[in-house]
């Protein structure tokens, strides 16, 4: 049956209680083809992406794989049947080592070191424990175990969202060798740029309900929009010509000579009040440490950090709150109470004085919680359980936290990471508001476009230092790659 598809879905239709997840989805995947799965957050791409690899049971709908009926009722099913994921959030055990979770899956070894190291990472010991590893090198991993399964179809959720652009080069080269191959790939992505590189075609949802199916090919991303959103959108380019904050008086943040194992080995920068400054650098290059010693989770090997001209030492993350320094995570699940509301999770920080002086003011804290969530438009029908939202309106949950007790000083890791476009537009501007408000804002992030849009300047961190300073207005995708692979340096560092 030369017609017959590797994978086919139709019908598909999930109900959460009274909320509609899916009405009708359909997909359909050729071998050797790699089909984008494209829509805003909240369009039912992750309930779709469930059911497709046994997670969840649709209400209605069939899949075919091979042109059988699968009868798809968990993970472990949909792998025996050929149907392999990489989910957008890590799936390996955190207090296992690597070895050890390797032995669960029945993942063969040899192989799984091949395609690690053909994916990028070269140093990786296997008896490193996971919850040691940063999410970039865990993206990998669980890419490197799913390709030595040897699947039929492999489905990939924001597979490069947490990644450098060093290693989504090196995952869309093997991926697309992969189908070239044979492989079918079912590819979940919002960013058009990967896209068009790597994609056969495109299948687009819009509130639960596929809407077309485009082929890849010069002036696409015009035509998804249009379907993904139901209008034209143009994120354009900020007016960056005067981006660049006022750099006199006391820094909010200043760093000299930070040091920290095993990747930051010599980092200095001031971070001012009214000001955004971003962080670029790839892989490994001690941003994940730089972070991680800010927001009072590790301490420190050498250097100083100051906040607003006072010398700090965290030695818990509640100090680095109590300084002002509150952190968004890149991973999600670290920073949420999955089974908790909306509500709760963003009310979390309330809590903290109940100790020290009793009954909270609930009505503060109720009118705090309601502005957080009307700000940021976070989706609360699933009121529930926080982890039934969309990725997007997971992130702004995050970031709502901090929104409504008040921001002196935001650390943000890659904030927009498996994030649309639209839900991006809201998150720019908001940030940009915060800092015209007088907050200091530390963004990290992964995309490099992204620095124009909601930076006033750039540090660019190569083999654990700081190798350059870069205004928004000269943050150009070619300029910060070259300083981000260590080709641009200046003498000296602000």
């Amino acid at each position: 049956m030369t017609n017959m598809h590797l994978l086919d879905a139709s019908g598909i239709a999930k109900s959460y209680g009274a909320v509609r997840a899916l009405t009708d989805a359909r997909l359909t995947v050729d071998r050797g083809e790699v089909v984008a799965l494209m829509g805003a957050n909240g369009a039912g791409k992750s309930t779709f992406v469930k059911i497709l690899t046994g997670a969840l049971k649709p209400d209605s709908g069939r899949v075919l794989i091979r042109g059988a009926k699968a009868a798809v009722g968990s993970p472990a099913e949909a792998r025996r049947t050929g149907l392999v994921p990489v989910y957008q959030e890590p799936s390996l055990i955190p207090d296992l080592n690597v070895t050890d979770n390797l032995r669960l899956g029945d993942t063969p070894v040899e192989p799984f070191r091949a395609w690690v190291s053909e994916l990028g990472i070269k140093d990786l010991s296997l008896s490193s424990m996971i919850s040691d590893l940063p999410l970039a090198t865990l993206r990998i991993l669980d890419l490197a175990r799913a390709l030595a399964s040897k699947p039929d179809v492999l489905l990939l959720d924001e597979m490069t969202a947490a990644l450098p652009t060093d290693l989504v080069e090196r995952v869309l080269k093997v991926v697309r060798a992969q189908a070239d191959e044979g492989l079918g790939v079912i590819y979940v992505s919002h960013r058009f740029t990967e896209i068009s590189q790597l994609c056969d075609s495109a299948s687009v949802l819009r509130d639960g309900r596929t809407v077309g199916d485009l082929k890849i090919e010069p002036g696409v991303e015009d035509r998804a929009v249009e379907l993904m959103l139901g209008q034209t959108l143009d994120l354009g380019a900020r007016d960056t010509s005067h981006a660049s904050a006022s750099k006199t008086g006391t820094p909010r943040v200043r760093v000299k000579t930070l040091a920290s194992a095993p990747k930051l080995t010599d980092v200095s920068f001031d971070l001012y009040p009214g000001e955004v400054l971003g962080v670029v650098a790839l892989e490994g290059q001690g941003q994940d440490e730089l972070f991680e010693v800010l927001a009072g989770f590790q301490r420190p090997s050498a250097g100083t950090i100051e906040v607003d001209g006072q010398a700090v030492n965290f030695a818990h993350p509640a100090d680095a709150i109590a300084a002002g320094l509150k952190f968004v995570p890149g991973n999600r699940a670290e920073a949420l109470l999955s089974q908790r509301s909306v509500r709760e999770n963003i009310a979390l920080p309330f809590a903290a004085p109940i100790a020290a002086w009793g009954q909270l003011k609930l009505r503060r804290e109720r009118e705090r919680v309601g502005y957080a969530i009307e700000k940021l438009q976070i989706d609360t029908r699933a009121q529930g359980e926080v982890q039934r939202l969309s990725g997007g309106n997971q992130q702004k949950v995050t970031i709502g936290r901090w929104i409504a007790t008040g921001v002196e000083t935001l650390l943000l890791f890659d904030p927009t990471r498996g994030i649309d476009i639209r839900t991006k537009r809201q998150i720019y501007p908001l940030v940009r508001e915060l800092a015209e408000n007088g907050a200091a804002v530390l963004f990290y992030t992964s995309e490099l476009a992204e620095v124009p849009q909601a930076c006033d300047r750039a540090v660019v961190i190569f083999n654990g230092k700081v190798v350059d300073v870069i205004d928004a207005a000269d943050a150009d995708e070619a300029t910060l790659m070259r300083a981000a692979y260590g080709l641009a340096t200046k003498d000296s560092a602000a």
